[in-house]
Order: structure tokens, then C-alpha cells, then sequence
């Protein structure tokens, strides 16, 4: 039990940053009514400024300025603490001035999206600002010097410090949101806007201040633990992030203690999933510690409910309209002659960024179903997508499965993988759903795709995936001499295009308007004899089909699959440009394609300017910023409108 115990202690530091998290996404929710999924990005861009001011630098976060300011020395502790607070603070209020303020009053989605885009353009950024720097350190600030417990138990001390620290800022802002002016009026607003405005407080700057304050404590506390950890943009983004979202789910975003506890001992205990992973062979060797949060969430949902604490404002926004699926010869045959006569005309270069953009218009089509018709949030399109192409690996390299019954039965093997995952959008909808499933998303990676016993040995380039071939004819991307065939292109293209016309077919078909119907108002569907429950299962089942058939792609394009293409980025970047070209329509997703990274959009940019494709995810995540903020119908749904309204006025000027 001894050794247990240590691994226990040894996780406060984790559990100290988890805790603090927890707290930072409460006080969030509790001033600002936003679940910040791009909190962690936000307060790890404080903790490189920090580091990068010991080492005598100043990180500008715009592109086009320098990398950094130079000091030429290092400032010293109290003006780097100092200095990055201070970022902490302007980031904290930037962020809410411009991406939450414009949406306090918008649907769960539109405050979702605009979340994601956060922590992909901040996580990019991190990635760009500090590509030479992967696992910086810093000096200890915290004291270092191990303690000893009884049986002989010695830990080092900066952990138990930590978790003290957090311990003591989770004190003071309990006891400043109950015995202060501003937290009363803060707790007030919360659960009424109105009557803190007949108070004469101002909602909006409670909720600039909760966003700042917020930022601090996150960004204090992992300055605090950068000496203990290597700071990285993706661990606190995800690895932290979703454990502490588990303990703020449990504390329903209202009781500090119990979201602080919870978050310490969901450290803790993944720290001693260690020693079980070498202690009982029966004990998960891979995915234990990122399903242990999944798990809290899914027990805090069936134990707590469904939903987050209400908020006192009262207007929302509604989801982006769903137009109909008006198909035209012109509006099908010209965008194919487009792609056919690229993928024969042009170079290699041009051919691989239009299989690119195909791919990504798949991946799109999938979110258009079940985001778009059917309006439930969805974090874990790419797993979908990994576990199809995983399971292509298996079947035809491991069985012998021949091309096409291979990548059919690989997607159906996805659409029972969605259908278990849409089990909670049974229960649970909007903001939780999307928590849920993003650490779905994350425990089925970690779970299975990085499993040998589950995907085989990937440790030589991933699993294999033979060409995709029938009667002779090979449809592969490479063959021989060749490196890049325009065949495969060619095969994309003909699959892009059938599953485009089976969406289409699904938005006239019956099982479309019960899906639509269910989306506007649940209740008033079931009261005309729609089942709901099924009717959200069938929109997980196509949708994690035709995610699956995009999984499948993705294989036969680079002939092996591997974890790091089906990750939880992966996903948030594939819903983030489904949004941004228009999450309602075939149109948006072939939108989305085009805009989609390294892309058709992209790589002519990158071409113009030489720079571009360097800053292609950070501009995807501002951009689905503001898209989310001025228009949430997306790009290819602003011009229908825009069109729309020139028809009505030329019909009235007409009459």
C-alpha cells in the first residue's frame, strides 16, 4: 500500500493544475455563462511568456511581427510573474470582449464553435511561436526539497505545495464570491441578468471580470508547475483541460469545493493508475488515465442530470436555417468538370492539395448530418473516422477482405462506434454533449488507437492499408514510378460526390424532415408520433458512416493509418471548417474542402505569399471565430442569404 501511496502524492501536481482548471472553468461559467473549451490554450500561452522572459525574451502572438522581443537577459522571477499575469489579465478580457460578449445570447453551438476556434488558433500559435522550443523548462519557483511521510514515503514537496496553492485560491474565491460586493453581484447575475441590472450592476463587465480572473488563476498556477512539468500547448489544451471539465461537471459549475476536490483526486488517481498498470496484468495498459475523466463525466451526467445551471438571460439565438437540397445539372457537373480537370491538368502539388480538399469534404458531409440536420454537437468526428480506417487496416491486411467490401464493412464498423457514442445525446444535448463527446473522442485514441493488442504493430509508420483495387484495376496513390496518380484523385472524387447526392437525398427524403423536425423542437416532434431517440441514433449512424468512409480515404491516401491523423485536434479542426463553409448545406461542405488545411484555398494562398500555409490553422481557428460571432450560417450560407435578399428586393422593384 506504501507504493500506492506514493504514486497518489506523487499526482497532487497534476491534480493541483486539474483543480485549478476546474476553478477557472467555473468562475467562467459562473460571470460569463460559457463552458471555455479553449481555456487550457489560453492560460499555456501565459506559461511560455513566462518562460520565454526567464530566457530573456517577449513572445508577440500576432503574425507578420517579430517572434519576439529580445531583452537580452533574463528579467528575473518578479518581473516575468509579473509580465505574464498582466498578459494573463488582456488575454482574459480580449477574449471575452471579442469572441464571448458578441455571443451571450447565443444558441449552446455558436459558443461551442466559438470555443473550438480558440483552442486551435491559440493552440497553433503556441506551435508556431514555439516550434523550436518543444518541452521548455523553467527554474523551480516552488520549494523542491523532498518530504517524508510515514512507512517511509518521500515525495518531492513543489506538488503538495501546489495543490496548497490552489487549495488556498479556491478559499479565496469562495469566500469573495460570498462575502464581497462584486462576487455577490457576480452569483446574482448568474441567476438573474435582469434583476442585476435593475440592481445597477452591468452584467457584461461581471462577466469581463469572472473572464479575467479566470485567466489569472489558470496562468498562475501553471507558471507555478512549469518547473515540474514540460510545458506543451497540446497537454494543457486536452490532457488537463478534459479532466478538469469532469470535475466541474461533478460540482454542476456551482461548488468550488467539490470541483476542487474532485479535480485533485482525479490526479491523483490517474497517478496511481501507473503503478495498477504494472501491478495487475487485467489492468488497461493504454487509455486508463484518459478514460478515468470520461468516466467521471458520464457518471456526473446520469447522477447530476442533464444540464448545466440555467442562466438569467432569456433571448437565444436560433441554429442557422437548413435550406433545401436544390440540386441542378449546373450546380453538380460544373464544381466535378472543375476537380476533373485539376486532378488531369495540374501538377502533383495541386493534385494532392484537391484529394486534400475531397477528403476534407467528406469529413464535412458527416458534420452536415448530424450538426446541420440534426443539430447535435459532435467533438469526435475523427475518432469515427480513425476507428474505420484502423478496422481497414485489420480487414484488409490481417483478413485478406478484398476492395470494396473492405472500407464498407470498416464504415459500418465507425457506425456502431457512433451510435454508442450518440447514446448520451439520449439524455444530454448542447454544450454537455459536446463535453462528452470530446473526451469520448479522447478515450477511444487513447483506448484503442495508440493499442497494439487492438490496431497491431504501428511503430514502423502506422498500420497498413493496401491500394483499393477491383477486377484488376488499381485505384491507389501510388503505384510503381508514379507518387501521385490522378486515378486515386479521380476514385475521391467519385466517392465525394455519391455520398454529396446521398445527403442531398436524405434532406427531401422522409427520415430528413423527421430529423429536422426533431431538431426544432423535441418536444413538439414527439407529440406528432416522431421518435426522437431513434430519429438522433439514425443521424449518429449516417453521419459516423460517412465519417467512416472519410477515415477510409484518409488510409488508402498515405497507405497506412496511424493515431496522429484521427486525434482530438484532428476533430476540432475538422468541425471547425465544416463550420466556417456552412455546417447546413452540401454547399458549406464543399466550402468547407476547399477552405480545409493544406487544401485547395490554402495551398493557392501559400503559393501567392509564400507564408501562408505556415499560419493555416491559427487563421482557420480566427476565422471560425468570427464566423461564429457575425455569421453563424458560415460562408457558403452568408452568400445563399446575401442572394436571397437580392432576388426579394429585384421582386420588388419589379412589382
Amino acid at each position: 500500500m506504501a507504493d500506492y501511496a506514493f504514486f497518489l502524492l506523487l499526482g497532487t501536481a497534476a491534480g493541483a493544475i486539474i483543480a485549478a482548471f476546474g476553478l477557472g472553468l467555473l468562475v467562467t461559467y459562473q460571470g460569463a455563462g460559457v463552458v471555455n473549451f479553449g481555456y487550457g490554450a489560453l492560460v499555456a500561452w501565459s506559461g511560455y511568456v513566462y518562460a520565454d522572459l526567464r530566457r530573456g525574451g517577449y513572445p508577440f502572438p500576432v503574425p507578420g511581427l517579430p517572434a519576439r522581443y529580445h531583452f537580452g537577459h533574463d528579467v528575473g522571477f518578479w518581473w516575468a510573474i509579473t509580465l505574464a499575469l498582466l498578459t494573463a489579465a488582456a488575454l482574459g478580457a480580449l477574449v471575452y470582449a471579442v469572441v464571448f460578449r458578441p455571443l451571450s445570447n447565443a444558441p449552446d453551438l455558436a459558443r461551442v464553435v466559438a470555443s473550438i476556434g480558440l483552442v486551435v488558433a491559440m493552440t497553433a500559435l503556441i506551435d508556431r511561436r514555439f516550434a523550436d522550443n518543444a518541452g521548455l523548462r523553467v527554474g523551480p519557483i516552488l520549494p523542491r526539497e523532498p518530504v517524508t511521510f510515514a512507512k517511509g514515503i518521500t515525495v518531492p514537496r513543489d506538488g503538495l505545495w501546489l495543490a496548497a496553492v490552489v487549495i488556498a485560491l479556491a478559499a479565496a474565491v469562495w469566500a469573495a464570491s460570498r462575502y464581497t460586493r462584486l462576487g455577490l453581484a457576480t452569483r446574482a447575475a448568474a441567476g438573474n441578468e435582469r434583476g442585476a441590472v435593475l440592481l445597477g450592476y452591468s452584467p457584461r463587465r461581471l462577466a469581463m471580470a469572472s473572464s479575467v480572473l479566470a485567466s489569472l488563476i489558470g496562468s498562475f498556477v501553471v507558471i507555478l508547475a512549469s518547473p515540474m512539468i514540460q510545458l506543451s500547448g497540446g497537454v494543457f489544451a486536452f490532457g488537463y483541460l478534459i479532466p478538469a471539465l469532469g470535475a466541474a461537471l461533478v460540482g454542476r459549475f456551482r461548488s468550488i469545493g467539490v470541483t476542487v476536490a474532485v479535480g485533485l483526486a482525479i490526479g491523483m488517481v490517474q497517478s496511481a493508475f501507473t503503478k495498477l498498470q504494472v501491478d495487475l496484468s487485467w489492468f488497461p495498459k493504454y487509455g486508463a488515465r484518459e478514460g478515468l475523466p470520461f468516466l467521471v463525466i458520464i457518471v456526473a451526467m446520469a447522477v447530476r442530470g442533464e444540464r448545466l445551471p440555467g442562466r438569467g438571460a432569456t433571448d437565444r439565438w436560433k441554429l442557422p436555417p437548413v435550406p433545401p437540397a436544390r440540386l441542378t445539372p449546373v450546380s453538380v457537373l460544373v464544381p466535378v468538370l472543375a476537380a476533373v480537370v485539376g486532378l488531369l491538368a495540374f501538377g502533383p502539388l495541386w493534385r494532392a492539395a484537391i484529394m486534400t480538399s475531397l477528403i476534407a469534404m467528406v469529413l464535412a458531409l458527416s458534420l452536415v448530418v448530424l450538426t446541420g440536420f440534426a443539430g447535435q454537437a459532435s467533438l469526435a468526428q475523427m475518432a469515427m473516422a480513425g476507428v474505420a480506417g484502423f478496422a481497414l487496416s485489420k480487414l484488409a491486411t490481417g483478413w485478406g477482405v478484398p476492395f470494396p467490401v473492405a472500407p464498407l464493412l470498416a464504415a459500418l464498423v465507425a457506425t456502431a462506434f457512433g451510435v454508442l457514442v450518440g447514446l448520451p445525446a439520449l439524455r444530454v444535448r448542447g454544450t454537455n454533449l459536446a463535453i462528452v463527446t470530446l473526451a469520448g473522442g479522447v478515450a477511444i485514441a487513447e483506448f484503442a488507437f495508440k493499442n497494439p493488442d487492438i490496431v497491431g504493430d504501428i511503430s514502423s509508420g502506422g498500420a497498413k492499408v493496401p491500394n483499393p483495387s477491383l477486377g484488376g484495376w488499381d485505384f491507389g496513390l501510388i503505384l510503381g514510378t508514379n507518387p501521385s496518380r490522378p486515378v486515386f484523385g479521380l476514385f475521391l472524387l467519385a466517392v465525394t460526390v455519391v455520398l454529396a447526392l446521398l445527403v442531398a437525398n436524405l434532406r427531401r427524403s422522409g427520415s430528413g424532415r423527421r430529423i429536422l423536425a426533431a431538431r426544432s423542437n423535441e418536444r413538439a416532434a414527439s407529440a406528432v408520433g416522431i421518435d426522437v431517440a431513434r430519429t438522433k441514433l439514425q443521424a449518429y449512424a449516417i453521419s459516423s458512416f460517412i465519417a467512416g468512409v472519410g477515415g477510409c480515404l484518409i488510409a488508402y491516401r498515405f497507405g497506412s493509418v496511424s493515431d496522429s491523423s484521427f486525434g482530438v485536434v484532428a476533430s476540432l479542426t475538422a468541425v471547425s471548417f465544416a463550420y466556417l463553409g456552412g455546417i447546413t448545406s452540401i454547399s458549406g461542405a464543399v466550402t468547407a474542402g476547399m477552405l480545409a488545411s493544406s487544401g485547395v484555398a490554402f495551398f493557392a494562398l501559400s503559393r501567392l505569399t509564400g507564408k501562408v500555409g505556415t499560419w493555416d490553422a491559427f487563421i482557420g481557428g480566427v476565422a471560425l471565430i468570427v464566423m461564429a460571432v457575425t455569421n453563424p450560417e458560415g460562408i457558403a450560407g452568408g452568400i445563399r442569404s446575401r442572394a436571397a435578399a437580392r432576388r426579394a428586393t429585384a421582386g420588388e422593384v419589379a412589382a
